[in-house]
């Protein structure tokens, strides 16, 4: 049983430990030409008028989706968890703690997780950003109070890196091969969920699921888990409302979303 809590614990622990798995949901509400659908829920001109001809070629960001029907499953329990656990949970917690506070976690995680974005930096070759994340590292780990400020951004200007092994192996020409939407952890694909499951490896956290430390790896989990709901409230709830089909929404804008990011990379 205590084998199976910890490769349960691990499995959950993805969601936080992985930045390829996230969704950016800010894009959707700015940029409904992406959903083909307007603000206020209606087709935008443009969109009507390109549904009198034909697609001849599919939109930029397509990925195969040969496991769509599994997929809508998953996207479904997912809608379900957050709009029954996460999102209440998320808002209790956001009244009972200030802005600051919420940030300051938030930092202490990324700062936390800056071996994942240092070694991809340096597997890419982007020898001027992996000792970006090296000074961010230091910085905010001894003036930044343990990584919850972030004086390498406030003071030097440093911005953090967005790099990770799934947008590794898109830059050594790997491609997305097929989409997959995970229980609890979300959209994801072929390489990028091969690419997560590297990057564990690099997270100091995943070392906090043993068997000493299991409590203290779920409580971080849950706790990060909590904090980024809270401080994205009101993203997907205005997806679903924009869009005629938030699975193909998300779906769609995931892939896009990976496809620029690994093209900012090269």
């Amino acid at each position: 049983m205590k084998r199976i809590a910890i490769l349960l614990a691990l499995y959950l622990s993805c969601l936080c430990t992985h930045p390829s798995v996230a969704v950016e949901l800010t894009s959707f509400s700015s940029e409904d030409s992406t959903l083909g659908v307007s603000s206020n829920g209606t087709n935008p001109p443009e969109a009507n008028a390109s549904l009198s001809e034909p697609e001849s070629e599919e939109p930029q960001g397509a990925i195969a989706d040969p496991l769509e029907p599994l997929n809508r499953v998953f996207f479904q329990v997912n809608d379900r968890l957050y709009f029954w656990v996460f999102r209440p949970v998320g808002i209790g917690y956001k009244a009972i703690t200030s802005q600051e506070i919420r940030t300051g976690i938030h930092n202490f995680f990324v700062n936390l997780s800056t071996p994942i974005r240092l070694a991809n930096c340096l597997f890419q070759g982007k020898l001027k950003n992996a000792g970006n994340e090296a000074v961010r590292f230091l910085l905010n780990s001894t003036l930044g109070m343990a990584g919850f400020l972030d004086p390498a951004k406030k003071e030097l200007k440093i911005e953090k890196t967005d790099a990770d092994l799934g947008q590794t192996f898109g830059l050594w020409g790997v491609g997305p091969a097929l989409y997959l939407h995970w229980p609890i952890i979300g959209p994801s694909n072929l390489r990028d969920t091969a690419g997560y499951v590297g990057d564990l490896f690099l997270d100091p956290r995943t070392y906090l699921l043993g068997h000493k430390f299991l409590a203290t790896g779920m409580g971080q989990w849950g706790l990060d888990k909590i904090n980024e709901t809270s401080l994205s409230l009101g993203q997907y709830e205005a997806l679903k409302k924009a869009a005629l089909d938030p699975y193909v929404a998300v779906r769609e804008a995931y892939a896009q979303n990976r496809e620029n990011k690994i093209k900012r990379r090269q």
